[in-house]
C-alpha cells in the first residue's frame, strides 16, 4: 500500500519544516541583522511553503487513507486533530508567513511586526505539538511503540 510509505515520509517532513522555520526565526532573532531575518522570512515562503504544503496535504490524504473506517480512541483524536492544524496552517500561519517575509523584506520590524511573529510562533508551536501527538499515537496504532501507563496503574 503506497498511503504507509507517503505518510510516512509526509509525517517526517512536514513537522521537521515547521520546526525549522521555528528555529530559524528565533535564532534570526536573537543572533541575527535585519538582513538576516528578513533572508529567513523569505526563505520560509519560497521555497519553504513550497515543500510545507504538499507535504501537509499527502500527510492529510495519506492519513484520511489509512484510516478508513477504522475506529477507536486513537484513530478519533487523530482525526480531531488534524482540521485544527489544517485551519491553524491555511488561517493563520500562510498569512503571517508572507506578510512576515513582505515586510521584513520593507525593513519595517514595528510592534506590529513582532505581534504577527508572536502569533506565527504561537501557531507554529501549537501545530508542532498537535502533529507530535499525532505521530505518537499513529507509532501506537502501527505496533512500533507502547501504550503509555497511566500514573495511578503503576
Amino acid at each position: 500500500m503506497i498511503a504507509k510509505p507517503l505518510h510516512l515520509a509526509a509525517g517526517v517532513l512536514a513537522p521537521l519544516c515547521i520546526a525549522s522555520f521555528f528555529v530559524a526565526t528565533v535564532a534570526a532573532e536573537l543572533f541575527g541583522t535585519p538582513q538576516t531575518i528578513a533572508t529567513v522570512k523569505a526563505l520560509i515562503v519560497t521555497p519553504g511553503l513550497w515543500i510545507l504544503l504538499p507535504a501537509m496535504a499527502v500527510l492529510g490524504a495519506s492519513g484520511f487513507a489509512l484510516g478508513g473506517s477504522r475506529h477507536g480512541r486513537l484513530v478519533e483524536a487523530k482525526r480531531r486533530r488534524m482540521p485544527i492544524v489544517a485551519a491553524n496552517g491555511l488561517l493563520v500561519l500562510l498569512p503571517c508567513a508572507i506578510v512576515l517575509a513582505r515586510w521584513a523584506a520593507a525593513g519595517r520590524f514595528d510592534a506590529v511586526f513582532y505581534a504577527v511573529q508572536a502569533l506565527e510562533l504561537a501557531a507554529g508551536a501549537t501545530n508542532l505539538a498537535l502533529m507530535f501527538a499525532s505521530l505518537r499515537d499513529g507509532l501506537q496504532l502501527a505496533g512500533r511503540r507502547r501504550p503509555a501507563v497511566a500514573a495511578g496503574a503503576r
